[in-house]
């Protein structure tokens, strides 16, 4: 029979915090895994000759070894150990039906407590051992985040973050050993939060813009933010076109896109943060433009998020990418870069393409007779002055195909 792990939940209150379940747990166990402040809490409590194991270094390199040799064993985790904790990590190796999970109540939830929010109302951000920009994406006016730290710097470098992006009137909250006896709290504005806390530390953002007009510009998750959201230099799809092509590529939490053709990335960039968790490969032939999607993929906070591929996309092994729920092509079209990509999309798939020239017309036309779906011809006029008045002058017009792949 395959070994099975349970995954004890400890909060900062320790053995006391336990339920007799979770207790009878690790007084049982023959080995009992954690990390060094997890083992103390519970070394009074162990079975005589139990083995205690600190995790090894590098953890997901060696945890199979590891697991493979303690067989059964008790594993000692914070709070609740599916919330960016060992939990994933071993249900990700091992399978759920080889690991049970007995969660304890975790920072987040108690901070929420603390706070008076509710579940519903809040986002959880992660920045243990990540980067701290990861909380961009979710900052709107009113917006309620807590922020799970790796250590006690944390709240004053989210601090200086948020003041640096616009968001220094935000009010901070540090709240750390959450339900223990050492619990404490410190609040202040971003830009007057400067103290370095206790660690095991959590923030409670209630996120405050400097310039409320400013910030209204890239508010939410709806595409089509203005051409300044990224650094460029001039090679990207303008807003009113991007909007278009992202209302039928259709983001979804955790889908995967190409953007074949990426030029700086707006596209892909826009994908990831029109939904939670969604993710991009980028293949763009210039190295320059390459590195200015990861650069601005990071300043985002969708570091890891975005991969960018320096390829032409008449070579590119289609077939060496992470499978797609989506594609856009910008740039490099053809016939042929058009059919690798239908073929290598699964059913449901969508796929949407860009042309402003004849020949890239030509090459939608063919794919649109063969694959169905719709195309369009979006012509977008802006109004400019004129000497005393104003006038209307049109950008290049752009045909879009999008469709669908069948099961057929």
């Amino acid at each position: 029979m395959a070994s099975v792990i349970d995954v004890v939940g400890i909060a900062d209150d320790g053995w006391a915090g336990l339920d007799d379940g979770r207790r009878g747990l690790v007084e049982r166990a023959a080995t009992v895994i954690g990390g060094q402040r997890h083992l103390d809490l519970v070394a009074d409590h162990v079975a005589a000759g139990a083995e205690m194991v600190r995790w090894p270094s590098p953890l997901r390199a060696a945890l199979p070894a590891l697991l493979d040799r303690v067989g059964d064993a008790v594993v000692i985790a914070s709070g609740d150990p599916l919330r960016s904790g060992i939990g994933t990590t071993l249900v990700e190796l091992l399978g759920a039906d080889r690991v049970r999970i007995h969660p304890a109540v975790g920072s987040d939830v108690l901070a929420r407590a603390r706070q008076g929010w509710s579940a519903e109302e809040t986002v959880v951000v992660t920045a243990v051992g990540r980067d701290l920009r990861a909380v961009l994406p979710h900052l709107t006016p009113g917006a309620r985040l807590v922020v799970l730290c790796s250590d006690g710097d944390g709240p004053a470098r989210l601090a200086t973050l948020l003041s640096e992006r616009g968001w220094g009137t935000s009010l901070l909250t540090a709240r750390w050993h959450l339900g223990g006896s050492d619990e404490g709290a410190l609040a202040h504005p971003a830009h007057e939060f400067t103290a370095t806390t206790a660690d095991l530390v959590v923030v409670c953002v209630e996120a405050r813009a400097d310039d409320p007009v400013r910030s209204s510009r890239t508010a939410g998750t709806a595409p089509g933010r203005p051409e300044s959201f990224i650094d460029h230099d001039g090679q990207l799809t303008k807003r009113d076109v991007r909007a278009s092509a992202l209302a039928r590529l259709r983001p979804t939490p955790g889908a995967h896109l190409w953007d074949l053709g990426a030029g700086n990335g707006s596209v892909a960039l826009e994908w990831c943060l029109a939904a939670d968790r969604a993710t991009a490969t980028c293949v763009e032939r210039d190295p320059e433009r390459a590195a200015r999607i990861t650069a601005n993929a990071a300043a985002l906070g969708l570091a890891g998020r975005v991969e960018v591929v320096v390829g032409d996309t008449t070579t590119t092994d289609l077939a060496g990418l992470p499978d797609a729920e989506a594609v856009f092509v910008g740039g490099g079209l053809d016939v042929d870069l058009l059919e690798r990509t239908w073929t290598s999309l699964r059913p449901g798939g969508r796929l949407v393409a860009h042309a402003v020239t004849l020949e890239g017309e030509s090459a939608l036309i063919a794919t649109h007779n063969r694959a169905g779906g719709e195309l369009t011809r979006l012509s977008v006029e802006h109004a400019v002055t004129l000497g005393r008045f104003l006038s209307w002058t049109p950008a290049r017009a752009v045909v879009q195909l999008a469709t669908t792949k069948g099961t057929s």
